[in-house]
C-alpha cells in the first residue's frame, strides 16, 4: 500500500510503499534485518536526544521516543496532511514533530546530541546542505541509511516493479553505493560504522566527543 504524497514540484513525502506495516512474508525477512541493524547502531551511539530529519508518518521517531527515556526528540518533514493524521496517533511527553525542510533547520548548534535521516537523503534535492544542517545540530552523532545501489534497482527490476523507470523508486533523485556514501559521509565526521542490510547502506558518523 501506497502511502506518497507528491506536491506541485514533484517532492515527495510518505512512504511509496509502507514497508514497515507489509505482511509479505520477504519484506518482513528484509526489514528484519534493517531494524536489527539500526538498532545496533543506536545502542552504539546511546543517543539522549535526537533530531529525525524526515521522520515520514513517524513510526522510528515515535518508537526511539520510548526509548529515549524522556529524552528529547523532534521529528519533522514537509507539510503532508496525511502524516499530520498518522503523527496524531503516534505521541509522547518527550516528543514533538515539525513542519519544515531539512535546509536551514531552526536550531542551535549542538542542540541534540544526534541527528538521523533513515531512507530521506535519496529523496532531498541537495543532500551536502542536509548533512550539513545536521552535523550543525548534532552533539556527536549522526546516523542514516539509504537504499544500496545499484543492487536497490535490481531489486526491483527482478520483482518487477518500475520497470519504465530501470527500476528506481519514484522519488529517489540521489543513488549510492556504500563505498560512494562512505565517501559523502566523512566529508561531515568519521564514519565509524558502515553496515550492509540487504539492500541498504547504513552508517554511524562521529561528529564530535
Amino acid at each position: 500500500m501506497s502511502n506518497v504524497t507528491v506536491d506541485a514540484e514533484g517532492t515527495v513525502t510518505g512512504n511509496t510503499y509502507d514497508k514497515y506495516g507489509s505482511s509479505n512474508p520477504v519484506v518482513r525477512r528484509l526489514m528484519a534485518g534493517f531494524e536489527r541493524t539500526l538498532d545496533e547502531l543506536w545502542d552504539a551511539a546511546g543517543p539522549t536526544s535526537i533530531l529525525d530529519v524526515g521522520c515520514g508518518e513517524g513510526v522510528l521517531t515515535h518508537e526511539w521516543a520510548q526509548r529515549l527515556d524522556g529524552g528529547r526528540i523532534v521529528g519533522i518533514d514537509l507539510d503532508d496532511p496525511h502524516l499530520h493524521e498518522l503523527w496524531k496517533t503516534r505521541q509522547a511527553p518527550n516528543l514533538e514533530y515539525c513542519v519544515m525542510k531539512a535546509e536551514n533547520l531552526p536550531f542551535a548548534e549542538n542542540e541534540f546530541d544526534m541527528a538521523t535521516a533513515i531512507e530521506v537523503l535519496e529523496h532531498v534535492p541537495d543532500p551536502e546542505e542536509t548533512l550539513c544542517e545536521m552535523q550543525r545540530c548534532a552533539k556527536r552523532w549522526i546516523l542514516v541509511s539509504v537504499p544500496r545501489e545499484p543492487i536497490w534497482r535490481a531489486t526491483n527490476m527482478a520483482r518487477g516493479a518500475y520497470w519504465k523507470h530501470l527500476g528506481n523508486t519514484p522519488g529517489h533523485v540521489n543513488h549510492w553505493s556504500s563505498g560512494a556514501f562512505r565517501s559523502l559521509l566523512s566529508n561531515y565526521g568519521e564514519v565509524v560504522e558502515l553496515r550492509r542490510p540487504f539492500p541498504w547502506t547504513m552508517c554511524l558518523v562521529r561528529v564530535g566527543d
